[in-house]
């Protein structure tokens, strides 16, 4: 069984648009933006735009969330031409293809980026920034809750806490913000809110769609508290009523998604917002 974060269909589904659909230079400089180095194949893949996407998939690997994301950034580029050229041909068949193999691959397509909609795929991503920030401890905590979602629910609700909070120290930490020790998810939470200007006072009344933004953005401390609360109930790290029946791996899911999905965005926007500090 394979642990690859996307499908060898995908893979080659990229690879036959290319090689019909594309020219060596773009090829080159998509891969080459992500970073991707590029190794001439032991033999050539049948033709010169294969040959050369198959040289740099070779040095990707897919089992790694950061590598995944790489080729999900590439393929995203390819998607978006295929979604405009769908708009002025009104033939979707191509686009569809692709946003049809995202799906059982766990990622969804919209405004022109791919985003993880499966507990795992929403680990890859979250994974992929740890991987950046080189925060070994949330690598381990995501490994952790790979492990124990079926096999041991309240492990992973709890250390889907735990990676949140970790997310929310190491935000503050890189923003020079300071909060107590013994400082709780929720307190930590709205010390990165408010740094990251996600608070719904935030957002102007004048802005266009306000109501929803805040709305919204409101749920982002409910999630949170939501996530201290049912890591209490059910998780790991607290003494439990002997009554209270364990959860199931559904449970862990929900707890998980909703974790990783907090963590992508929070660090996303710590990215794109982070201050210069000049030289």
């Amino acid at each position: 069984m394979t642990n690859e974060l996307i499908s060898r269909r995908l893979r080659i589904m990229l690879t036959d648009y290319l090689s019909s659909n594309s020219v060596l230079r773009e090829i080159e400089n998509e891969f080459e933006a992500e970073g991707v180095r590029y190794s001439a194949p032991t033999q050539a893949a049948g033709g010169q735009r294969r040959t050369m996407v198959q040289g740099y998939l070779n040095n990707l690997d897919l089992k790694n969330a950061s590598d995944a994301r790489k080729f999900l950034n590439v393929l995203a580029v390819f998607i978006r031409r295929m979604e405009i050229y769908a708009k002025q041909s009104a033939d979707t068949t191509t686009f569809v293809q692709f946003t049809d193999q995202l799906t059982k691959d766990g990622y969804t397509y919209k405004d022109a980026a791919i985003h993880g909609v499966t507990a795992s795929a929403r680990l890859a991503d979250a994974k992929s920034i740890a991987q950046g920030f080189d925060a070994a401890h949330m690598s381990e905590q995501i490994q952790r809750i790979e492990a124990s979602i079926d096999t041991d629910p309240a492990l992973a609700i709890g250390t889907a806490k735990e990676l949140t909070e970790s997310c929310f120290k190491t935000i503050l930490g890189e923003r020079g913000v300071e909060y107590a020790k013994g400082d709780d998810l929720p307190q930590l939470g709205r010390k990165v809110f408010k740094e990251l200007k996600l608070l719904p006072d935030d957002v102007p009344d004048a802005a266009k769609g306000a109501d929803s933004i805040k709305r919204l953005l409101s749920n982002l401390a409910t999630v949170v508290q939501g996530l201290a609360e049912i890591r209490g109930l059910y998780g790991t790290g607290h003494g439990k009523d002997g009554r209270v029946r364990g959860v199931s791996a559904r449970h862990a899911r929900l707890c998980v998604g909703a974790a990783s999905a907090l963590v992508t965005f929070a660090f996303q926007t710590h990215l794109e917002s982070k201050p210069d500090k000049g030289p």
